[in-house]
């Protein structure tokens, strides 16, 4: 009996070793890109060849205009976001209460007379109370983020106006750095370069974040983030 209780504790040991082994393995490896597909390019819709050839110049599907502005304006046309985004936000508040409050009860009289104890009234009683409170608090944010990322049309709508979308990945040696970004622009806004600045971009949504090993130094592990939750009792 006792050598079966050895030998099922060994397996038992070895399950572990394998389950630690495991999950060490998976959490060494490198994490898999998060292809989005909210942010993935839109391609135009392929264009439809016959076969056919009249003898002419001209094929259909395959045209090109001497007087067209390249702005883009279909969908699956590429245009460039410049990034220019900066914020800068303050606030400060303080505040001040005070309340004083005092009541007093008349001595007690018995028959006419006040009751006293070696002359002392011992019947009379009053309530005071002093409250004073003062708060202060500062805030203040600032946040800058430059660059350029190029999208494309992912939908044209009625008013005429382009919703864009897309993403650029950048790997450095262990990690891997990317902005998305996504919102509604109009032609006008497009400059003769087929570029348009972030803060002309409607309903946008910017990200800009990494992964990789430099990513995972500068996050707080699950451990920490126990205690720092509204849960934790300390």
């Amino acid at each position: 009996m006792s050598e079966t209780i050895a030998i099922n504790i060994q397996h038992l040991s070895a399950l572990m070793m394998v389950a630690v082994v495991s999950l060490v393995s998976a959490c060494s490896s490198a994490p898999a890109r998060d292809q989005s597909a909210d942010y993935e390019s839109a391609a135009p819709a392929a264009a439809v060849d016959d076969g056919s050839n009249m003898g002419s110049i001209y094929r259909s599907g395959y045209g090109m205009s001497l007087f067209l502005d390249r702005r883009a304006r279909q969908v699956g046309d590429i245009i460039t976001v410049t990034l220019e985004e900066k914020t800068d936000a303050s606030k400060s508040s303080s505040t001040a209460t005070g309340k004083e409050s005092n009541i007093s009860v008349p001595t007690v009289t018995l028959l006419g007379r006040g009751v006293t104890h070696n002359g002392v009234p011992i019947l009379s009683s009053g309530v005071s109370s002093d409250q004073d409170f003062a708060g202060k608090g500062t805030s203040s944010q600032s946040n800058s983020l430059t660059g350029s990322i190029t999208v494309t049309v992912s939908e044209v709508l009625r008013n005429g106006s382009l919703r864009v979308r897309g993403e650029k990945w950048v790997t450095i040696n262990q990690g891997e750095e990317f902005i998305r970004i996504k919102g509604i622009v109009r032609p006008e806004d497009i400059g003769a370069d087929n570029a348009v600045p972030s803060y002309k971009v409607a309903d946008a949504r910017i990200t800009y974040s990494g992964k990789g090993a430099l990513a995972d130094a500068n996050s707080m592990g699950w451990l920490g983030r126990v205690f720092q939750s509204v849960l934790s009792p300390f």
